[in-house]
């Protein structure tokens, strides 16, 4: 049996109809966004235009501004900074992500690395993990297991949590597993299973015990540490990282997510990994999957197009 292939590259603009988010505008390495009731102005290196409003406008608007510090950007150091306030508002805020019947909350909050809670630009991965989780749901008619690593404050895990899935939300970092089961309990949501531990050798344990997902969701930091001082830097370990995810995927019926923010990596060398690792060149028996790559971006009200990372799909 020949093996079936379906590859598309997508370009994904905002996310349509989302209410509690908006860029209003992008340039001169700022982007003006609200999140909810409140507008913020922070940092972003790939705005290379000039702004549409003026730098005043801009000032009006604004709730809050993200100043950065002196180590802002450089290899292995967070993006440290200062928040100055414009006008009064909340230091933490709810905003709401709806799309058809799912529905889950997040907490807003001002940290000293320029981060809000949320990647509004994931958007749309989150509607399609929900899709997926539906999708293995109705095929097999039991609960998909779906890991999500690097799993941050867990939009992800929440949008498979609301599809019925079975989750596990793992992160290095107890403070933002702490945010994430907070956002869980915001959104009425239960159940979510919650790890704190290096990614790499939780997917290496998982893959001795012969455990298998439905589900895997992958959004890697270029640089990073494991709770027990574990060194992970995304050029030297990507590779070996995905091959061992590979041997956790069920091969029969499941889906995967790869992003990368990066910067150098392309969503064709993205592709390029997700077929070596998971063997998808040499075909899987017959079996069809579909493929897509491509970038999330955001557009803001004047049409500027606002590229922030890559990424992989893989549906079996």
């Amino acid at each position: 049996m020949k093996t079936k292939i379906l590859k598309k590259v997508i370009l994904l603009e905002s996310p349509m109809g989302w209410k509690d988010y908006e860029l209003l505008d992008s340039g001169e390495f700022e982007k003006l966004e609200r999140f909810g009731d409140y507008i913020l102005i922070r940092p972003e290196p790939k705005a290379l235009w000039k702004r549409s409003m003026s730098a005043a406008e801009w000032t009006k608007l604004a709730h809050t501004r993200f100043t950065t510090g002196a180590g802002f950007g450089k290899a292995g150091k967070e993006d440290s900074g200062t928040w100055h306030k414009l006008k009064r508002m909340d230091e933490q805020w709810p905003v709401e992500y709806k799309k058809g019947s799912m529905r889950f909350s997040m907490r807003m909050g001002l940290t000293s690395f320029k981060h809000v809670g949320i990647f509004p630009e994931q958007a749309p991965n989150w509607d399609f993990i929900y899709d997926e989780v539906k999708r293995v749901k109705t095929a097999t008619g039991t609960a998909p297991k779906v890991l999500n690593l690097f799993a941050y404050t867990g939009a992800a895990s929440l949008a498979a949590r609301c599809a019925g899935a079975d989750v596990t939300h793992l992160d290095s970092v107890r403070q933002v597993v702490t945010w994430a089961r907070g956002n869980m309990e915001m959104s009425g949501l239960e159940n979510i299973r919650w790890v704190i531990e290096d990614a790499l050798k939780f997917v290496k344990r998982e893959a001795k015990r012969g455990n298998l997902y439905q589900g895997v969701i992958m959004d890697p930091p270029a640089y990073g540490h494991g709770p027990d001082g574990e060194k992970w830097k995304l050029d030297e370990l990507l590779y070996e990282f995905l091959a061992e995810v590979n041997s956790i995927v069920d091969k029969k019926r499941s889906f995967v997510v790869l992003n990368l923010y990066s910067n150098g990596y392309s969503a064709v060398l993205a592709e390029t990994l997700m077929n070596t690792s998971f063997g998808l060149k040499k075909g899987e028996n017959g079996k069809s999957y579909n493929l897509s790559f491509g970038e999330l971006m955001l557009k803001d009200k004047f049409e500027k197009a606002l590229p922030l990372s890559v990424f992989v799909r893989l549906s079996r």
